[in-house]
């Protein structure tokens, strides 16, 4: 059976009404080849839409119900997780060695890509020394790949890659580092390796369309700079003979409401914060009831099943909340699976839900003012900024740094904790169409019609490959 090489390019954010003059490349080459909206997955974030494009079928089989969730046996609340094992089913690439026996895969900085069967792979990886420290690093599939790849493109520009200087012009890059970073590295390793499928990530939009919202003047510099990125590799790979398709997770739209669910559940005696060290954490294991907040998704999870219809009831009342799922209602969502909440909450177009618990801003934990992914029991978007009621403010950044690099251990705490700031999210299925993830190919005879299920993308990337 023939073999088309094809790469397959996730330009996060990317959606039909942001393609314009700030695009040529991109907008050249969807006039070139043909596209389709994708109708988003539910929840529309990285985890959910990357596991049922890579496995063909929904959260409720292969179990990424958003970018985190409560372990009931652990009785602890689980984010951002990298293991592969994680996502349940065939993953694409198995598929197509199934067809064709011997193909080789590269998946470059999508997630889920710890102990993965690709051939290649890199993933963000901090290391965290027993003196406390965080060390900024990457993993790879094989282990000898980090060395070789770090000696050729220089260490990964992790502080572009999230937190508050993604997206932004700092002394230490430009502000598309991170995404240029995995652009060189997809092309490293096609040079080498020469993969039948390479997967390649591409964050740079997802930082300011929720920073300050897709509609405001800034986001068109961003549009320039992801197009400069994807027009190289596109040069890059057509050189090469490799096919390409291009693809985003989710459209991000404007928000102006945040919803504080763990807040509405204190104020009613659910939920169970315990005092340590003079702040607040929040104790999911010993709450009656409980939100894990992941953008415009909230899994809630009843300790105390006999609540279930007061909660569903104060949740649906709470505003920005357009629907609450139970019973019946996960299936078919494709949500019924056994790390989703017993209820689900959906916002608005304009809300999203933070994880704030505390009601006092003096005793919220003091992860709560950091960047700290894994430790904080919901999605913080509010991790994009810093803080503006902090006073110089630069040298405070600096002074850590200096503590850092001088071994001592030190609290980056300069993170915000209003959630106001945020002006663009994803979660919810847009109601405009254009704002859909979209997928281009310069083939058109890979899908037929303009509307794709996020879970026919696998059956796309299929027919691409074998041609």
């Amino acid at each position: 059976m023939p073999l088309r090489r094809t790469a397959v390019i996730n330009v996060v954010g990317l959606t039909e009404s942001l393609l314009g003059p700030a695009t040529p490349r991109l907008t050249a080459f969807r006039k070139k080849g043909r596209a389709a909206l994708i109708r988003p997955a539910l929840p529309a974030v990285t985890c959910t839409a990357q596991s049922n494009y890579l496995t063909g079928t929904p959260p409720s089989q292969h179990g990424a119900i958003a970018n985190g969730w409560y372990d009931r046996e652990l009785a602890e609340i689980q984010f951002w997780k990298q293991s592969n094992h994680l996502v349940q089913g065939r993953k694409v690439w198995e598929k197509l060695r199934e067809r064709q026996p011997g193909l080789t895969c590269a998946k470059l900085f999508w997630w889920y890509n710890m102990y993965s069967s690709a051939d290649w792979s890199i993933t963000p990886r901090p290391i965290y020394p027993a003196d406390g420290r965080k060390v900024f690093d990457i993993y790879t599939g094989p282990l000898s790949l980090r060395p070789e790849i770090k000696q050729a493109l220089g260490d990964f520009p992790f502080p572009a890659f999230w937190g508050p200087a993604a997206g932004i012009n700092t002394p230490q890059g430009r502000p598309e580092a991170a995404s240029r970073w995995i652009a060189d590295a997809a092309k490293w390793v096609e040079e080498r390796h020469q993969p039948g499928l390479s997967l390649i990530y591409l964050p740079h939009l997802d930082y300011n369309l929720q920073r300050l919202g897709p509609a405001h003047p800034r986001i068109a510099q961003d549009l320039c700079a992801i197009d400069a990125i994807v027009g190289d590799v596109l040069d890059f790979f057509r050189a090469r003979d490799v096919a390409v398709l291009l693809l985003s997770e989710y459209g991000i739209t404007p928000v102006d409401t945040p919803v504080h669910l763990n807040r509405v559940f204190r104020a009613q005696g659910w939920l169970t914060v315990k005092e340590e060290l003079g702040l607040e954490l929040l104790d999911a294991g010993a709450s009656r009831v409980f939100a894990v907040a992941d953008h415009q998704i909230a899994h809630i999870y009843l300790n105390d099943p006999s609540l279930e219809t007061q909660v569903r009831d104060l949740v649906s009342r709470q505003p920005g909340v357009a629907r609450v799922l139970a019973g019946p209602d996960k299936p078919q969502a494709g949500l019924d699976h056994r790390r989703s909440g017993d209820l689900i909450a959906l916002s608005q177009e304009n809300a999203w839900f933070t994880y704030y618990y505390w009601d006092d801003d003096r005793w919220a934990p003091d992860f709560a003012r950091c960047v700290d992914i894994h430790r904080k029991p919901g999605y913080d978007p509010v991790e994009l900024f810093l803080d503006p009621s902090l006073a110089f403010l630069k040298f405070r950044i600096a002074w850590r740094l200096l503590r850092k690099r001088l071994g001592f251990r030190m609290l980056m705490d300069v993170i915000p904790l209003d959630a106001t700031l945020v002006k663009g999210s994803h979660g919810a299925c847009p109601a405009n169409p254009r704002d859909y993830p979209i997928l281009i190919s310069e083939r058109p005879d890979l899908f037929s019609g303009e509307r794709l299920e996020s879970t026919e993308v696998c059956q796309v990337i299929e027919r691409a490959v074998l041609d």
